[in-house]
């Protein structure tokens, strides 16, 4: 079972502590707030009252034995952010995710040893600003190197066509990965593309391309 060590348990860190529990992950959560740390030990394996920037305390936690280290320190502790981030690098950490706010901040995570830096705010903002722009896209997750993996409802000019008349990658350079029902269907399993089936109005497409051809697919086709 794969070990995590979260460090820092504001809005961000306790859901991604909670998700990461439910995928049966074993997590290890630090936290300077004692409110916080009994809340999460609900669900953790370990919760700490401890300060994530002493290295004697850090380093008990073997951050080099687990599988995944997170810095999730909010905005208000930037300082402390950079220097856990140092140190859970120089521990060991095997692969280790720091919290950025803005692009300046995630560069010095970088430079000091986060081998992930995210910014959790600006990808929601991103992925709700594409499903408010664009009727119809209903998630979008970015994979690295252009390219994003899409949700989308069936537009209104598919109904009927199979996949091989739409000509997806040819037209517009998306491929479909995945066909499913509704959301609010039973069967809500994915199913492998079939090219040769007629797709029906509640269809939803789970597609793969560069990062902005759904858009660009669907400027068109409305």
């Amino acid at each position: 079972m794969k070990q995590a060590i979260i460090v820092g348990l504001g809005m961000f860190g306790m859901s991604l502590a909670r998700e990461l529990a439910k995928r049966r992950v074993e997590v290890i959560l630090v936290d300077r707030n004692r409110d916080r740390v009994q809340v999460a030990s609900e669900f953790a394996v370990e919760a700490l009252v401890l300060d994530a920037t002493d290295e004697l305390a850090l380093a008990e936690l073997r951050p080099d034995r687990r599988d995944l280290s997170v810095c999730a320190i909010g905005e208000d502790s930037r300082d402390a952010s950079i220097l856990c981030t140092a140190l859970l690098r120089q521990l060991g950490s095997r692969h280790l995710v720091a919290r950025a706010f803005d692009e300046l901040h995630g560069r010095i995570l970088s430079k000091v040893g986060a081998h992930e830096v995210v910014n959790p705010e600006k990808a929601f903002g991103l992925r709700l600003a594409t499903r408010l722009a664009f009727r119809g896209v209903l998630d979008q997750v970015p994979l690295g190197r252009g390219l994003e993996i899409s949700e989308l409802a069936l537009p209104a000019g598919f109904v009927g066509k199979t996949l091989r008349e739409l000509s997806l990658p040819k037209r517009f350079g998306l491929y479909a990965v995945a066909v499913r029902g509704p959301h609010d269907d039973e069967q809500d399993d994915l199913q492998l593309p079939n090219p040769d089936a007629v797709l029906e109005v509640r269809d939803i497409l789970v597609l793969a391309g560069g990062r902005g051809a759904v858009e660009a697919m669907l400027e068109k086709v409305r």
